[in-house]
């Protein structure tokens, strides 16, 4: 029989941090010599000639540069007003994407691009134009693309959105983090409300039809009178699709990060009420919790995949494009085979480097093994589907034993149901399915760092001190 625990205890309970799980196994458990150049292009190979014909694949793009640092951030980017960086970064995008072609034995059949950053719209059009002109004289493009980009409010200009609009991009995201004034200037990330309805209308006149907005709870100064506000105007507004994420403090990797006071931050309990008050205000007015973090309007494609059981998790996030390859160009970019990972150097000049010497820039990486695939499976079910089973002898192996056994004590919270070799995630449980897909992530329970986080005897809790 579940236990009643109240919804605030619930709360204090599983708000530890944990991967959000856009790969398994996470970042944290790949190394240099997780993979090799070779083995790569094998997976890669084996996957494409498995996939490329009947589900294409996805593109993603880092764009790192930025003209001014939000104090928040945790992505990868390079804070310069010199523009001269362009030519040669379009340049390795464009040597990495032929690298790329040059190991298959046909062209790429591209289903999804993101274009992400850093700051894409610091770039210029004749930069996109270029990139892009060369990408598709070198594949083709599958039926139903979903092509989306990440703009800046105060850069993103009606030249670029055509632009963009022109190559086939029908979807955009903006960051928006936070509508009040007070936490834009102490984020460093100023952009009135105003402005953003100006360039969203704009889109929305050149034709865009999904509009994506980024907002951040647990930010320096947050209080529930600022979430309202902002969740106000971002209803006003009416995107098609939310991210609502959790601000990870983490200063000793974000310097930027040290300007904030402990004090100023909401964290625990008083973070996830601000989350649970802004869940409710879009529940309201019609968006949909299609999975962890992420929102949609009822009407949207991403909410109907999510009913349709057809929505799929990658490193760009839900998406209702279920392709097998995610090809990843640009400094920090991870490629996903589905049978192995690698990651490109976090640096971009090091990253222009290898293109001019035409060697593949990975500094970290892994070849997934039975277990890994397996697991893997599980968790992205989890996440998209709220449920998964290994009733089919392909679906199991020895560790499924330890999963059922650390699931258990969500069982008895109400958190997942049970059943012979399946588990589902009922309602009360969608807030904690990061804590829920924890329990098949063998790499996680092997790790030293879990048996300090974690006491089994002691709590239920589902800790763990890593992301991805």
């Amino acid at each position: 029989m579940a236990n009643k625990l109240t919804k605030t205890e619930l709360l204090r309970k599983y708000s530890n941090p944990g991967p959000r799980y856009t790969s398994y196994p996470t970042v944290p458990y790949w190394d240099k010599t997780g993979i090799t150049e070779s083995q790569w292009k094998d997976s890669l190979v084996y996957s494409m000639e498995e996939s490329n014909e009947t589900k294409g694949i996805s593109l993603y793009i880092h764009m790192p540069y930025c003209d001014s640092k939000c104090y928040f951030c945790g992505c990868n980017s390079i804070v310069t007003d010199d523009h001269s960086v362009e030519q040669p970064y379009i340049d390795a995008l464009i040597t990495e994407w032929q690298m790329v072609c040059d190991m298959l034995p046909f062209p790429p059949k591209i289903k999804e691009i993101h274009v992400g950053g850093g700051t894409p719209t610091f770039f210029s059009i004749e930069s996109f134009t270029r990139l892009f002109e060369r990408i598709f004289a070198t594949s083709s493009i599958a039926e139903g693309t979903e092509f989306s980009f990440e703009g800046n409010p105060k850069n993103t200009s009606r030249e670029q959105l055509q632009k963009f609009y022109e190559l086939g991009f029908r979807r955009m995201s903006f960051g928006i983090q936070d509508f009040d004034p007070h936490v834009q200037k102490i984020i460093n990330r100023v952009q009135p409300h105003k402005m953003v309805v100006k360039v969203v209308d704009l889109a929305r006149e050149i034709g865009y039809n999904s509009v994506n907005m980024d907002l951040v709870y647990g930010l320096p100064k947050q209080t529930i009178e600022t979430i309202k506000g902002t969740v106000e105007k971002v209803k006003e507004i009416r995107p098609d699709r939310l991210a609502f994420y959790a601000y990870g403090h983490n200063p000793h990797m974000y310097p930027e990060q040290q300007r904030f006071k402990k004090e100023d931050l909401p964290e625990g309990e008083e973070k996830q009420i601000l989350y649970e008050l802004g869940k409710e205000m879009l529940e309201e007015s019609d968006y949909e919790e299609i999975g962890m973090d992420h929102f949609a309007l009822k009407t949207d494609s991403l909410a109907l995949a999510a009913h349709n059981k057809t929505l799929h998790r990658n490193f760009m996030g839900y998406t209702t494009t279920t392709t097998q390859v995610m090809i990843a160009l640009g400094a920090s970019s991870i490629s996903d085979s589905w049978y192995a990972f690698i990651q490109n150097t976090k640096d971009p000049d090091e990253y222009m480097e290898a293109m001019s010497k035409g060697t593949l820039p990975i500094i970290r990486g892994h070849l997934l093994n039975r277990e890994d695939l397996i697991m893997r499976r599980h968790i992205l079910n989890v996440m998209c589907l709220f449920e998964t089973s290994w009733e089919n002898e392909s679906m199991d192996c020895e560790e499924m034993e330890s999963v059922v056994r650390r699931l258990r004590p969500l069982e008895d919270d109400g958190l997942v149901i049970l059943d012979d070799k399946k588990v589902t995630v009922p309602p009360l449980g969608v807030p904690y399915v990061r804590n829920i897909c924890m329990a098949f992530d063998a790499h996680l329970w092997r790790s030293d760092s879990l048996s300090k986080a974690y006491n089994v005897s002691k709590n239920a809790q589902m800790i763990a001190t890593q992301t991805s």
